[in-house]
């Protein structure tokens, strides 16, 4: 069984940056992504910001697109999103998520989060972002 747990969150101004870490354990998915839901959003409406596939490839969201970076450490079993040009419509709680143990960063960045088990998610980190 995966386990994840994240940090890095925190408040910022707008145009400043932050780092996700999320640590890694037990069982490791191939493709893995980090999810987002907006402040007043439900589990639901938990949407894929940033995915990285089985075979190394690398996908966003069209709003984070040349801000954000999602990168692995296979050796420290860690996900990183790097967040840069933070603006307020990225408050959110961040999840690092293991969407599936084999797909591309399309499918992980696609996933549907009620089908993706609760195990699969971390327990999530708060970036808030002031103007």
């Amino acid at each position: 069984q995966v386990q994840l747990s994240e940090s890095g969150g925190g408040s910022v101004q707008a145009g400043g940056s932050l780092r996700l870490s999320c640590k890694m354990s037990g069982y490791t998915y191939s493709s893995m992504a980090w999810f987002r839901q907006p402040p007043g959003k439900q589990r639901e409406e938990r949407e894929g910001v940033a995915a990285l596939g089985s075979d190394g490839t690398t996908d966003y969201a069209d709003d984070v697109k040349g801000r954000f970076t999602i990168a692995r450490d296979n050796a420290k079993n860690t996900l990183y999103l790097e967040m840069n040009n933070l603006k307020p419509e990225n408050t959110a709680v961040y999840y690092c998520v293991a969407p599936g143990p084999r797909m591309s960063a399309l499918q992980a960045l696609h996933a549907m989060p009620t089908a993706i088990p609760l195990a699969n998610w971390g327990q999530g980190t708060l970036v808030t972002v002031t103007s």
